[in-house]
């Protein structure tokens, strides 16, 4: 056996004790209140003994092995409890590993791309997918398509109708016909302002779990606001504020909030709470783009303020995207004097 052989067998262990080492590269710690199977493991190096060249070698194949196992559980029981953070930084922390199997990272790669995307921020990038040898190269080469096409789509389209108010600030969104649809990631900085007394935007959609700040921004003095909401889909009070101040609400169940002030009887404006990370609002134009979508089976809804309800249709997005078009209704009934935030009928308002 010689001194060459051992220092290369040594090399090799050395290599995987490192990346196990590495803060990215871990598998996280076993959290049973996150819910975290028993069988996924973190602790390396492993306790194996080690007493001859051999050994050395079986240590290190083994924990290698280990390590890549642990990664790739840990980011699939992340994606099913639609932690796609996590998922995202298993499977980039996996596909960083030197000389990962080809087929490891062909299984692999697809989950981490859709995984970072649905995760919303920016992540490790991703080295070139490994190079196939031999008879393998062989067979990948006759099977891959002349023009590599994404894994995701495009779906555009135009909104007309809406009566006087227009298409602008109708919400489209997309649910997967067959099987779950993906728990969207809360967006961060969402902003109502109170100004001239009127909510702007007049209509935000935003991801289920999104906290949003209601700013009250008057220029004059003295204007309260105290924003308010009995729809069904959730009811909450900010309570009484003078600019410049703020007040902030968790919205954490899907459906259609109608927003009010307390105080000024006139004001009105929506929030559409989505429980989809396909989703995009219309501008005033009336066009709308929603990017990133998996081709297959999806139901549309189309909600627009003017609309007594909302349009709905099954639709079939191809690898090349859709285009749709869709007509909105202007014939819901609005109250001119809705109640106040105790459901009782307005006092006469006194003009601030």
């Amino acid at each position: 056996m010689s001194m060459q052989w051992l220092l290369k067998q040594a090399r090799n262990a050395a290599l995987v004790v490192s990346i196990a080492g590495s803060p990215s590269l871990v598998a996280a710690p076993r959290d049973h209140r996150a819910g975290q199977p028993d069988w996924l493991g973190s602790e390396l190096p492993l306790p194996l003994p080690v007493r001859s060249a051999p050994d050395l070698q079986f240590k290190g194949q083994t924990e290698r092995q280990y390590l890549i196992f642990n990664l790739m559980a840990a980011g699939k029981v992340s994606w099913d409890a639609n932690d796609f953070v996590t998922a995202a930084e298993k499977w980039e922390a996996l596909l960083q590993i030197p000389a990962l199997d080809p087929e490891i990272d062909k299984a692999v790669r697809p989950f981490a791309i859709e995984a970072r995307s649905r995760a919303g921020k920016p992540g490790l990038a991703l080295p070139p997918p490994p190079v196939l040898a031999g008879a393998a190269a062989d067979a990948a080469k006759d099977a891959a398509p002349v023009k590599r096409r994404s894994s995701y789509a495009t779906v555009e389209g135009t909104i007309s109708g809406g009566g006087a108010i227009g298409p602008g600030g109708t919400v489209i969104t997309l649910h997967r016909a067959s099987g779950p649809t993906p728990r969207p990631v809360p967006l961060k900085d969402r902003i109502v302002l109170q100004r001239d007394k009127m909510f702007a935007p007049h209509v935000l959609a935003v991801p289920i779990g999104t906290m949003v700040t209601f700013r009250n921004v008057e220029e004059e003095k003295r204007i309260y606001h105290d924003v308010f909401s009995l729809s069904p889909a959730g009811k909450f009070d900010t309570g009484l504020y003078e600019a410049p101040g703020e007040k902030t609400h968790v919205f954490d169940q899907a459906g259609v909030i109608q927003l009010l002030c307390n105080i000024h009887a006139k004001m009105n404006g929506y929030i559409d709470v989505v429980d989809t990370p396909w989703f995009a609002q219309a501008d005033a134009s009336g066009n709308f783009r929603i990017s990133g979508v998996p081709p297959g089976d999806y139901d549309v809804e189309v909600w627009h303020e003017s609309a007594a309800r909302a349009t709905k249709q099954r639709v079939t997005i191809a690898r090349d995207g859709a285009k749709l078009a869709f007509t909105v209704g202007a014939d819901k009934a609005n109250d001119p004097n809705p109640p106040d935030k105790y459901g009782k009928p307005r006092q006469e308002q006194l003009g601030y």
